[in-house]
């Protein structure tokens, strides 16, 4: 089990304004958190926090070295929620989950579609309907993804939950026929409208040839008709 290092300061002060000084000097509020373990107010550095982010996703176990200013000890702990700026990006707040190695974890893992389906080269097209999965183990079983082989797909058939083999000690949570892949028959839609509009073009062409003709057969009867009355 791979676990990453991360400073973290002790923060006194929980309100919107220190938080948003800490924001402004490089540094992000967190909480560390667990079954035992009182709530930790904390404050991170925000470049470490996205390497973190950026190498090892939301599922690396972080070793926490908390300094409260007089001593500095270490928690274990994982991810559980990152929350992150909608307009610039940056993160905004993070919490830790202390993690006790005894005790199992409900987490969401990633699901990596594996292959190529052989429906696709008969002509259909993969959709990858669930993307992650929710499972149950210990923090040493936790898997960074769950490949889902799906090479024996063809048109019309999908790959379900109950279909995933999962690794030793870690238990799928999501109902068992949820659908995670399938393969679909592409449709192409019928291109009927512009020969409508061509037909509906070419009777207004001849409407309109035609109009003068008939404009003018009705001059001449007219001036028949003005001639035999005289």
């Amino acid at each position: 089990m791979e676990v990453t290092d991360l400073a973290a300061q002790v923060r006194k002060e929980q309100k919107k304004g220190p938080a948003r000084r800490l924001r402004k000097s490089g540094f992000v509020p967190a909480v560390f958190y667990g079954r035992s373990a009182e709530n930790m107010l904390l404050a991170v550095k925000n470049d470490a926090l996205v390497k973190i982010h950026k190498d090892k996703k939301d599922h690396a176990f972080i070793k926490l070295i908390i300094d409260d200013g007089k001593k500095k000890i270490e928690k274990l702990s994982l991810i559980k929620e990152l929350q992150v700026q909608p307009l610039t990006g940056r993160f905004y707040h993070a919490d830790f989950y202390e993690i006790d190695m005894k005790h199992k974890l409900t987490v969401d893992v990633t699901l990596h579609l594996v292959g190529k389906p052989v429906g696709v080269d008969n002509g259909g097209e993969l959709q990858h309907i669930k993307r992650e999965v929710k499972v149950s183990c210990l923090p040493a079983d936790l898997p960074d993804h769950i490949d889902v082989d799906v090479t024996k797909l063809d048109i019309g058939d999908s790959y379900k939950i109950k279909d995933i083999v999962p690794p030793q000690g870690v238990t799928i949570l999501d109902s068992p026929d949820a659908a995670v892949a399938a393969v679909a028959v592409i449709r192409v839609a019928k291109v009927e409208a512009p020969v409508a509009e061509e037909a509906a073009a070419e009777g207004a062409d001849k409407a309109g040839e035609e109009a003068p003709k008939a404009e003018a057969a009705e001059g001449a009867d007219k001036d028949k008709k003005e001639k035999k009355e005289k």
